[in-house]
């Protein structure tokens, strides 16, 4: 009795220590235990639960399946859709594709970085915002092009840009209020 009491205070601590709740990726685990080439969909559910793939997760796939931790990482860093941080509630991708390239993008990204008060790849302090350059969104007829979420914006300068962050940002201030 003592040592299942022990282990459920460590878990406890473990899960204080992270904030984060380990737990939420069991079902997913339990699905995808016993597949074969379960790695790929085990980082991708366990990135959709947690908006990121924390390393406390990394160690319990690697823990309850017998995935090796390095081998983890090596097919985690190997593909861009994987995080390892913590993103923001809105994702800004700037295309930076040939069409948009021409179209003065960087004006775009440059911009942004002043607005959001970040540069490109990090997450603003208010964690609503996380700016992204790509390599196409497959609007080029819309170009320059940034998509936030699901929602496409085209024909943009750095001025129009800014202002969509700037209404979005009143909006989640309204929220809170």
């Amino acid at each position: 009795m003592r040592v299942q009491r022990l282990t459920i205070q460590n878990k406890d601590k473990e899960k204080k220590a992270s904030g984060i709740d380990i737990e939420l990726i069991n079902p997913l685990l339990v699905r995808y235990k016993k597949k074969k080439g379960n790695l790929i969909p085990l980082l991708q559910g366990a990135q959709e639960i947690y908006g990121y793939i924390p390393e406390i997760v990394f160690r319990k796939i690697a823990k309850d399946t017998g995935h090796k931790l390095s081998a983890m990482y090596g097919v985690a860093t190997f593909y861009a859709q994987f995080r390892f941080e913590p993103v923001g509630k809105h994702i800004v991708k700037v295309c930076q594709g040939t069409a948009c390239h021409v179209q003065n993008a960087k004006s775009i990204t440059t911009a942004l970085e002043e607005t959001l008060k970040i540069k490109e790849g990090n997450t603003s302090k208010d964690k609503l915002f996380t700016l992204e350059s790509v390599a196409c969104l497959g609007c080029c007829s819309l170009a320059p092009v940034m998509m936030i979420g699901d929602k496409t914006h085209g024909k943009l300068s750095g001025k129009s840009a800014s202002k969509i962050i700037r209404q979005i940002k009143r909006t989640e201030k309204k929220k809170i209020s």
